[in-house]
């Protein structure tokens, strides 16, 4: 089914894990930003028609169930009428549709599941961009601030080394920002629950027949005079 088909793969992926094993993470980087945007894509094409099959089927669904209020309501009036062989006709067509609802039933189950799926994964991806970037920028910052703490070493030589106490404070303050920054970006990025799995359509099959509902009907009756 397209995209759906890695929902789990693609929820239970840890880019932050990886990153921090990365011999490259550079290039790592821009390897998932490229992987995840090509993802994000995906999902958003799928998703329309995903969620017009959730649509369509609950409204199969609601009209079966519309279908069988009625013809309930028919077989009533008819023994209400006194006439026992119109109310059984309705009983009958009702006994069906009840069948024909379960079906339509798990068909919607389904399709809203997939709904809440796509809608899942395009809210982990775009965080999983977020966290990219913020990644990104956290790593050109620490490679500027090395390059940094490169020349002020070259210089702190040439002195004769008089300003340690200065660079190491400037290494102190560097290192300390960039751990604020990845624990705030792990903050940010909240693992969600995979869903479970798919429901499971209902198997029993109906033990009443248009002879028991027309024997319900004239209960119900005869408690109501």
């Amino acid at each position: 089914m397209g995209i759906l088909s890695r929902f789990r793969d693609i929820m239970a992926s840890n880019m932050n894990a990886l990153l921090d094993k990365a011999e490259d993470p550079e290039k790592t980087i821009d390897n998932f930003m490229r992987n995840v945007n090509i993802d994000l894509g995906k999902v958003k094409a799928e998703t329309a028609s995903v969620l017009a099959d959730e649509r369509r089927t609950k409204r199969t669904l609601d009209d079966c169930q519309a279908e069988i209020s009625k013809l309930q309501h028919y077989a009533e009036k008819a023994v209400e009428a006194g006439n026992e062989g119109d109310a059984r006709k309705f009983l009958e067509k009702k006994v069906l549709l009840t069948e024909k609802e379960r079906g339509l039933q798990a068909a919607y189950d389904v399709a809203s599941l997939n709904a809440a799926s796509m809608k899942q994964m395009q809210d982990k991806l775009v965080s999983d961009i977020g966290q990219l970037e913020a990644r990104r920028d956290q790593l050109k910052g620490k490679m500027a601030a090395a390059k940094v703490q490169q020349r002020l070493n070259s210089i702190g030589s040439a002195l004769g080394g008089g300003n340690d106490a200065v660079f190491e404070a400037m290494e102190e303050k560097v290192n300390r920002d960039y751990d604020e920054a990845i624990a705030i970006a792990e903050l940010r990025a909240g693992k969600k629950d995979d869903l479970d799995e798919l429901f499971a359509q209902d198997g029993k099959s109906s033990s009443r027949n248009a002879e028991d509902e027309l024997a319900a009907i004239k209960e119900k009756m005869k408690k109501n005079k």
